[in-house]
């Protein structure tokens, strides 16, 4: 799945035209390397986003084949402590 279909997917953003802008503004990072709205993304991977004024650390736990609801959303990632 696409890193910006999935950080919509998840919740973490709301919406995917601010997913992509954010991931082309070099705020998005995949283990540790910045990462392009397109990149593939798969169980496992550890996702940062650098928000206005905190930062968001998680780790996949799966990747969904479609659209998940508001309930499931949490399920797919953890959240790591910085």
């Amino acid at each position: 799945m696409r890193l910006d279909k999935f950080l919509k997917v998840s919740r973490l953003i709301k919406r995917r035209t601010v997913a992509n802008s954010v991931c082309e503004s070099a705020r998005v990072f995949v283990n540790d390397n910045p990462a392009k709205p397109a990149k593939t993304v798969k169980a496992g991977d550890v996702i940062t986003i650098e928000f206005k004024d905190t930062i968001k650390k998680v780790r996949i736990l799966k990747v969904p084949e479609g659209n998940v609801s508001i309930n499931q959303a949490p399920e797919l990632y953890e959240e790591i402590a910085l």
